[in-house]
């Protein structure tokens, strides 16, 4: 396990690719399998300092883990700001022209596409959003 507490501000989000990337190349993370999880971790990063604490600040708590006998890496990420299910909100038709979609949501969607499980849970006054990506060994 590795984990990261740091101030949830755009500002931060090189800071926390480099946390993310160390772990995944601790663990032998094929590029691959890499790519895809460093998009979803800035997409959910980017996202917590944008929206969870406005107009203020706070921290965010990201945690990486190996998981089902090495085969999986998840990630959570854990904040204190107002309470908000991303995964509840439909997903965009993305049949749709640009021009055609409403404005938002297609981030979270691409993280859903792009990671094997996504879990959204409020617990104690904190938002835990949790992406687990499979890996080839």
């Amino acid at each position: 396990m590795k984990e990261l507490n740091i101030q949830a501000v755009v500002e931060n989000l090189d800071e926390v690719i480099a946390f993310v990337s160390s772990f995944l190349e601790e663990m032998n993370c094929s590029p691959k399998d890499q790519m895809p999880i460093e998009v979803a971790v800035e997409e959910i990063f980017v996202n917590v300092a944008h929206y969870a604490y406005k107009p203020v600040t706070g921290m965010i708590r990201i945690v990486c883990n190996r998981i089902d006998n090495d085969a999986a890496i998840e990630i959570s990420f854990e904040d204190s700001g107002r309470p908000f299910d991303p995964l509840a909100k439909e997903d965009p038709d993305v049949t749709l022209s640009a021009e055609e979609r409403p404005i938002g949501g297609l981030g979270i969607y691409m993280v859903k596409k792009s990671m094997d499980n996504v879990q959204y849970e409020y617990r104690d006054g904190k938002n835990i959003f949790t992406i687990r990506k499979n890996i080839h060994l």
